[in-house]
């Protein structure tokens, strides 16, 4: 883990591109924006974990689970998109490859949310294989008018 993948020359004499997990990690996130399933699934292995730590989170296991469920969430969060606040590699063995702070902004239900959180990523071979999201779910329940 935490070895780059290194991509295709772009032209004659230029240097290969190398995908550093945080290059890895902020093309993924980056994907969410396009709206496309596709494009945010072909971002991870085939055996991707998406773990949830929130309470409101569901966890699953394996691209073709995560991509069943793609449409539903950028469904139910139009225009979804992360903004990385901050992002670090770390380079402790077995403590993942990338942990980003980050804001989640889209539309739901037609009120707009600004959510807050933490995730920590695993990457292997150029694509995400982890991911452990950590959100403020009461964050989201207050901007959306469900708190008690």
């Amino acid at each position: 883990m935490g070895h780059g993948v290194i991509g295709p020359h772009e032209g004659p004499g230029t240097v290969a591109q190398v995908d550093t997990p945080a290059n890895i990690v902020g093309a993924y996130l980056s994907s969410f924006a396009t709206g496309d399933p596709d494009a945010v699934a072909a971002c991870v292995t085939s055996d991707f974990v998406n773990e949830h730590l929130s309470e409101l989170g569901s966890s699953c296991q394996g691209r073709d689970e995560y991509r069943r469920r793609l449409p539903d969430f950028l469904s139910t969060f139009a225009g979804a998109r992360y903004s990385i606040v901050a992002l670090a590699e770390i380079a402790s063995p077995g403590a993942g490859d990338a942990v980003v702070r980050y804001r989640f902004e889209a539309t739901s239900e037609g009120t707009p949310i600004d959510i807050p959180g933490v995730m920590w990523f695993d990457v292997r071979d150029g694509l995400v294989a982890r991911r452990t999201d950590l959100w403020d779910s009461l964050t989201f329940l207050r901007q959306t008018g469900r708190a008690d």
